[in-house]
């Protein structure tokens, strides 16, 4: 049941994850997606066989005011790319709809098992301090199409926003860090949108879903996240053009290795 120390937990990591997403350029579904299956579990659904499916998709929908909050300041302080993005989103969106419609004839713990080790490794680049080697120029049209479609289809997978795919993609292709996160924030916003959209529609008609959910998108964790994301998102783009990034990366790497081991644990015990 909805108690007041579950709305106050969500809303607290809700912001956390608004804060990384602004900052990183990310969509904060590393935490968003976590957050959901705790969520369940108290609700005493995550047991049921989509459950994992469910996060993803819940995170999705979340992500859609957090992507676009977070998008829209990084314009308004001139970080984005326009035209990157005009190349990558077509290509995007083809593999964030693809992977949703797939993500149904996924089992719920190879889903899982993706998830977690995703995490361990974007948390071991994050404390390691990992950075790619500017090697190349930005591909044409046609690799930038495809890099979105396999982006895309990834973050369809984990329900990420993609940041933590396109950011070192993007710095790989001698694209400026700052701009690298920037457009990186705006292209979470067609994946989040696809990627709600593409797991409302994989999960109609789905048997054990919780009340409240449409499809894959359970509704009632999407409101009360969503309003934390959307206020606290602004805050991590403000961050992320002021102070050095280096040990708020350790310290989401450390974060993510938490979730990481937690789902391994919980995946080989049961």
């Amino acid at each position: 049941m909805w108690t007041f120390e579950t709305v106050a937990v969500m809303l607290a990591a809700g912001s956390l994850a608004g804060v990384v997403a602004g900052m990183f350029g990310v969509g904060g579904g590393t935490i968003l997606v976590p957050l959901v299956l705790w969520v369940l579990q108290i609700q005493g659904v995550e047991g049921f066989a989509y459950a994992q499916h469910t996060a993803v998709g819940t995170s999705f929908a979340v992500m859609v005011f957090t992507s676009f909050s977070s998008a829209l300041s990084q314009h308004r302080k001139g970080a984005v790319d326009w035209r990157i993005l005009k190349s990558m989103i077509p290509g995007v969106l083809l593999g964030v709809a693809a992977g949703a419609l797939v993500s149904r004839h996924l089992p719920n713990k190879g889903l899982q098992v993706f998830f977690a080790l995703f995490a361990a490794v974007i948390a071991v680049r994050s404390l390691a301090g990992i950075k790619p080697v500017p090697s190349r120029q930005l591909p044409g049209r046609g690799g930038l199409f495809s890099a979105g479609s396999l982006f895309g289809l990834l973050s369809s997978w984990i329900g990420i926003g993609g940041g933590s795919l396109t950011v070192p993609f993007l710095t790989f292709c001698n694209v400026p860090v700052h701009r690298a996160i920037g457009t990186s924030a705006a292209l979470g916003w067609p994946i989040a949108l696809a990627g709600a959209l593409g797991y409302w529609y994989a999960g109609i008609g789905a048997a054990g879903l919780p009340a409240g959910s449409a499809g894959f998108v359970y509704l009632p964790a999407v409101a009360v996240l969503a309003v934390a994301t959307l206020l606290s998102a602004p805050l991590g783009v403000r961050l992320s053009h002021r102070l050095p990034a280096a040990r708020l990366k350790q310290g989401f790497g450390i974060l993510l290795l938490l979730i990481a081991l937690r789902m391994a644990w919980k995946i080989v015990a049961g």
